[in-house]
C-alpha cells in the first residue's frame, strides 16, 4: 500500500481553506473565494490553455477568435464567437447565442460599484463606469446608454459579434473574456431566479430596478453548464458541488467536491494529516507542523501575478464602525485622517518589510516598489520604495496635521480577514512600530469574516485595510488601474483621485508603441511612491499542498483558486 494509506472518500475532492463565497453571481463576484466556485459551475466562451496566461481553447465558442480566421476584423474592433451548438444547462435547457448576449448585457447592466465588469466596459463601451455614459434616470440619456449596451454585443446568425468602442490589445481582450465575470448564464433560469429579464422598453426603468443592486440576483442560484452543479451552502461552513453528468465534453472523474471553510489552523491541520481533507490552505508560518508528513507533498516556489498592500482610506463613511470618536482627540480619528500625506507616509516608513517577509511568509515573497508585480512588462526594479525607518515615521507624524496628530494622539483600527496570519502579522508589526513612536498613538487589530470584511471596503468603512490582488490579466494596467485610478477597484474606495495619474493610466492600456508604455508605467511608479494611496508588502511565491492522492493538479497563476486547487474537472484521487 502507498505511504499515503489508503484513499478516503476516492470520489469526492475535499479542500480546507479559509473565507467562504461573497456570491455565487458570475456579474458580481470579484474575489478568489467566489471565483474558485463560479469557474467550475460555469463556462466562458474561451478559457485558458492549462498553465498558460496567454493561451486559450475553445468552451462554449467554437473557434478562438484571431486575425488569422477571419473572427477578429476592423482593426480589432469587430470580435465574433461562433457559438457551439447543444451545450446544455445545469437547468435542463441548451446555451444559444441568445444567452451569450444577454450574459454580457446583464453583466453590463448590473455593473454593481466595486465589481469586475469595468473591464467588460471598457473595451466595449471605452468608459469604466455606466454613469459616465449619461444620467441613468433621464429617459433620453437612459435610452441612449441602453442602446450603447444593446450594440455593443449582438446575435448574426449562430455567431455572437462584439463591437468595440476603441482598440484594445486583442490578448488581453481574451484574457479578460476567459474569466469568471465572462460566464455564460442560461437565460431562463436567471430569469427565474430574479434576474434581468431581458426587456428593452423602458431603460429607466431597467436601470433603476437592475443597475448596482445591495444584493445580487444570483446569490446562490445556479444558472450554469459548467462540470459542476450547485449542490448545497451552508454559510460559514461548507459549499458542495455535484458533478454534471450532461456536461459537453463528458463528465468529470470527480463526482462532488465540497470546500470547508474553516478559519482555525489546528483544525485544519488535523483533518489533512488524517487525510480528511485533499488539499488544505496552510499558513506559511505553520508549514513547519506537517512538512514531511507521511502521505502530504507541498510544491513550493510558485511564481504569483499577486501582490499584497496596505491602503488608506481617504474619506471613510462617517458612519463606519471603525472610526471610534470620529474625532482627532485621541479617542478615534476623524473620517478624513489619511487625506494628509504625511501620515500615509509615517504608516509606510512604520513598516518592517524585512521582519514581514521573513517571518509571515518565511522569506517566500519579494518586496518590490510599486503596485507592477515582477514578471510583467514595465517593472521598475530600480523605482524607490519605502522600508523601515522610524525616524522618519516619526519625523511625518509630527507634521501630519499641523503637529495636532503628535499632540493628540489617535485610536485607529486595523482590520483583517479571519484565519489570515500573515495579514495579522503585518496588522501587528504596523501596531508594534506606531505604538513604539508615541505613547498617545493606539492601534487595533480587528478580525473579521471575509464576507464582513469585503463589505466594509465597499462601503468605504476600512480607515486602514490589508487586502491582495490577483492578476485578472497578466497585463500592468490591470494593476496600475485598481490600484491608482479614481475608477479603480481600491481606488475608489479610498476616494484617492489625481487627474494625472488618472490620464497616464488610461494612455497606457491605448498605447501600442511599447517604449512609450514603458516611460508611461515608470512614471506612474514614481507617482504611486510619491503619493502613497496604499504601500506594498509583499509579491508572494505560493505553495500548493495536497495529499499525494490528489492527480491531475497544475499551476495556472491565473485561476482564482491557485494555488491550492486548479479547475476541478482536471482533478481526480488515485496512486
Amino acid at each position: 500500500m502507498p505511504k499515503g494509506g489508503p484513499i478516503k472518500n476516492p470520489n469526492t475532492l475535499i479542500i480546507a481553506t479559509i473565507g467562504e463565497p461573497e456570491t455565487l453571481d458570475p456579474a458580481w463576484a470579484y474575489d478568489t473565494a467566489s471565483g474558485e466556485v463560479i469557474c467550475n459551475m460555469y463556462d466562458t466562451l474561451i478559457f485558458f490553455d492549462r498553465e498558460k496566461v496567454d493561451s486559450f481553447v475553445p468552451k462554449i465558442a467554437e473557434k478562438v477568435p484571431s486575425v488569422e480566421n477571419g473572427l477578429v476584423k476592423d482593426n480589432g474592433l469587430t470580435i465574433i464567437f461562433p457559438i457551439r451548438q447543444g451545450i446544455k444547462t445545469h437547468g435542463g435547457g441548451t446555451i444559444t447565442p441568445e444567452d451569450v448576449e444577454y450574459s454580457f448585457e446583464r453583466a453590463i447592466i448590473q455593473s454593481r460599484s466595486h465589481g469586475p465588469i469595468w473591464m467588460l466596459m471598457e473595451p466595449l463601451l471605452g468608459v469604466y463606469d455606466l454613469s459616465e455614459l449619461g444620467n441613468l434616470s433621464d429617459p433620453v440619456e437612459a435610452a441612449k446608454v441602453g442602446d450603447m449596451i444593446d450594440k455593443a454585443v449582438e446575435v448574426e446568425g449562430n455567431n455572437v459579434v462584439f463591437k468595440l468602442a476603441k482598440p484594445f490589445a486583442l490578448t488581453a481582450f481574451l484574457q479578460i473574456w476567459s474569466q469568471t465575470w465572462a460566464s455564460v448564464v442560461d437565460k431562463e433560469a436567471a430569469v427565474a431566479s430574479g434576474a434581468w429579464p431581458g426587456n428593452k422598453d423602458n431603460w429607466v426603468e431597467v436601470f433603476a430596478k437592475y443597475h448596482d443592486p445591495e444584493v445580487p440576483e444570483l446569490q446562490e442560484a445556479d444558472c450554469g453548464s459548467g462540470p459542476f452543479k450547485l449542490e448545497k451552502w451552508e454559510h460559514g461552513k461548507e459549499l458542495s458541488l455535484i458533478r454534471f453528468d450532461d456536461y459537453w465534453t463528458g463528465p468529470a472523474k470527480l463526482e462532488r467536491v465540497v470546500l470547508k471553510y474553516i478559519d482555525e489552523w489546528s483544525t485544519r491541520k488535523l483533518m489533512f494529516l488524517q487525510g480528511d481533507v485533499d488539499l488544505c490552505y496552510v499558513p506559511r508560518q505553520y508549514s513547519s507542523e506537517v512538512e514531511g508528513a507521511e502521505g502530504i507533498t507541498c510544491v513550493k516556489n510558485l511564481p504569483t501575478l499577486a501582490v499584497d498592500a496596505v491602503f488608506f482610506t481617504f474619506n471613510v463613511d462617517p458612519n463606519s464602525p471603525y472610526l471610534g470618536s470620529g474625532k482627532l482627540d485621541g479617542n478615534g480619528i476623524p473620517p478624513d485622517f489619511f487625506s494628509d500625506i504625511n501620515l500615509r507616509k509615517a504608516f509606510a516608513y512604520s513598516f518592517d518589510f524585512d521582519t514581514y517577509i521573513k517571518e509571515a511568509l518565511l522569506g517566500e515573497a519579494k518586496h518590490i516598489p510599486g503596485p507592477i508585480p515582477e514578471g510583467l512588462p514595465f517593472f521598475n526594479p530600480n523605482q524607490e520604495t519605502y522600508k523601515l525607518d522610524l525616524a522618519k515615521a516619526e519625523q511625518y507624524f509630527k507634521a501630519a496635521w499641523n503637529g495636532q496628530v503628535w499632540e493628540k494622539g489617535f485610536k485607529i483600527q486595523i482590520l483583517y480577514n479571519s484565519g489570515n496570519i500573515p495579514r495579522k502579522t503585518a496588522a501587528e508589526i504596523l501596531k508594534h512600530n506606531i505604538e513604539s513612536i508615541n505613547p498617545k498613538f493606539h492601534v487595533e487589530v480587528i478580525e473579521v469574516d471575509w464576507p464582513t470584511y469585503l463589505r466594509a471596503f465597499v462601503r468605504s468603512q476600512l480607515p486602514v485595510f490589508i487586502i491582495g490582488w490577483l492578476a485578472d490579466y497578466p497585463d500592468p494596467h490591470n494593476f496600475v488601474f485598481p490600484f491608482m485610478h479614481s475608477n479603480g477597484d481600491y481606488a475608489s474606495a479610498q476616494g484617492y483621485s489625481n487627474p494625472r495619474v488618472d490620464e497616464l493610466v488610461e494612455n497606457g492600456i491605448a498605447e501600442i508603441n511599447p517604449d512609450k508604455r514603458k516611460e508611461i508605467y515608470y512614471e506612474l511608479q514614481r507617482l504611486y511612491f510619491e503619493d502613497v494611496p496604499s504601500f506594498i508588502i509583499d509579491q508572494g511565491l505560493g505553495r500548493h499542498w495536497a495529499r499525494d492522492w490528489v492527480k491531475g493538479w497544475y499551476y495556472n497563476p491565473i485561476y482564482p483558486g491557485a494555488p491550492l486547487s486548479t479547475y476541478f474537472y482536471d482533478l481526480w484521487k488515485g496512486y
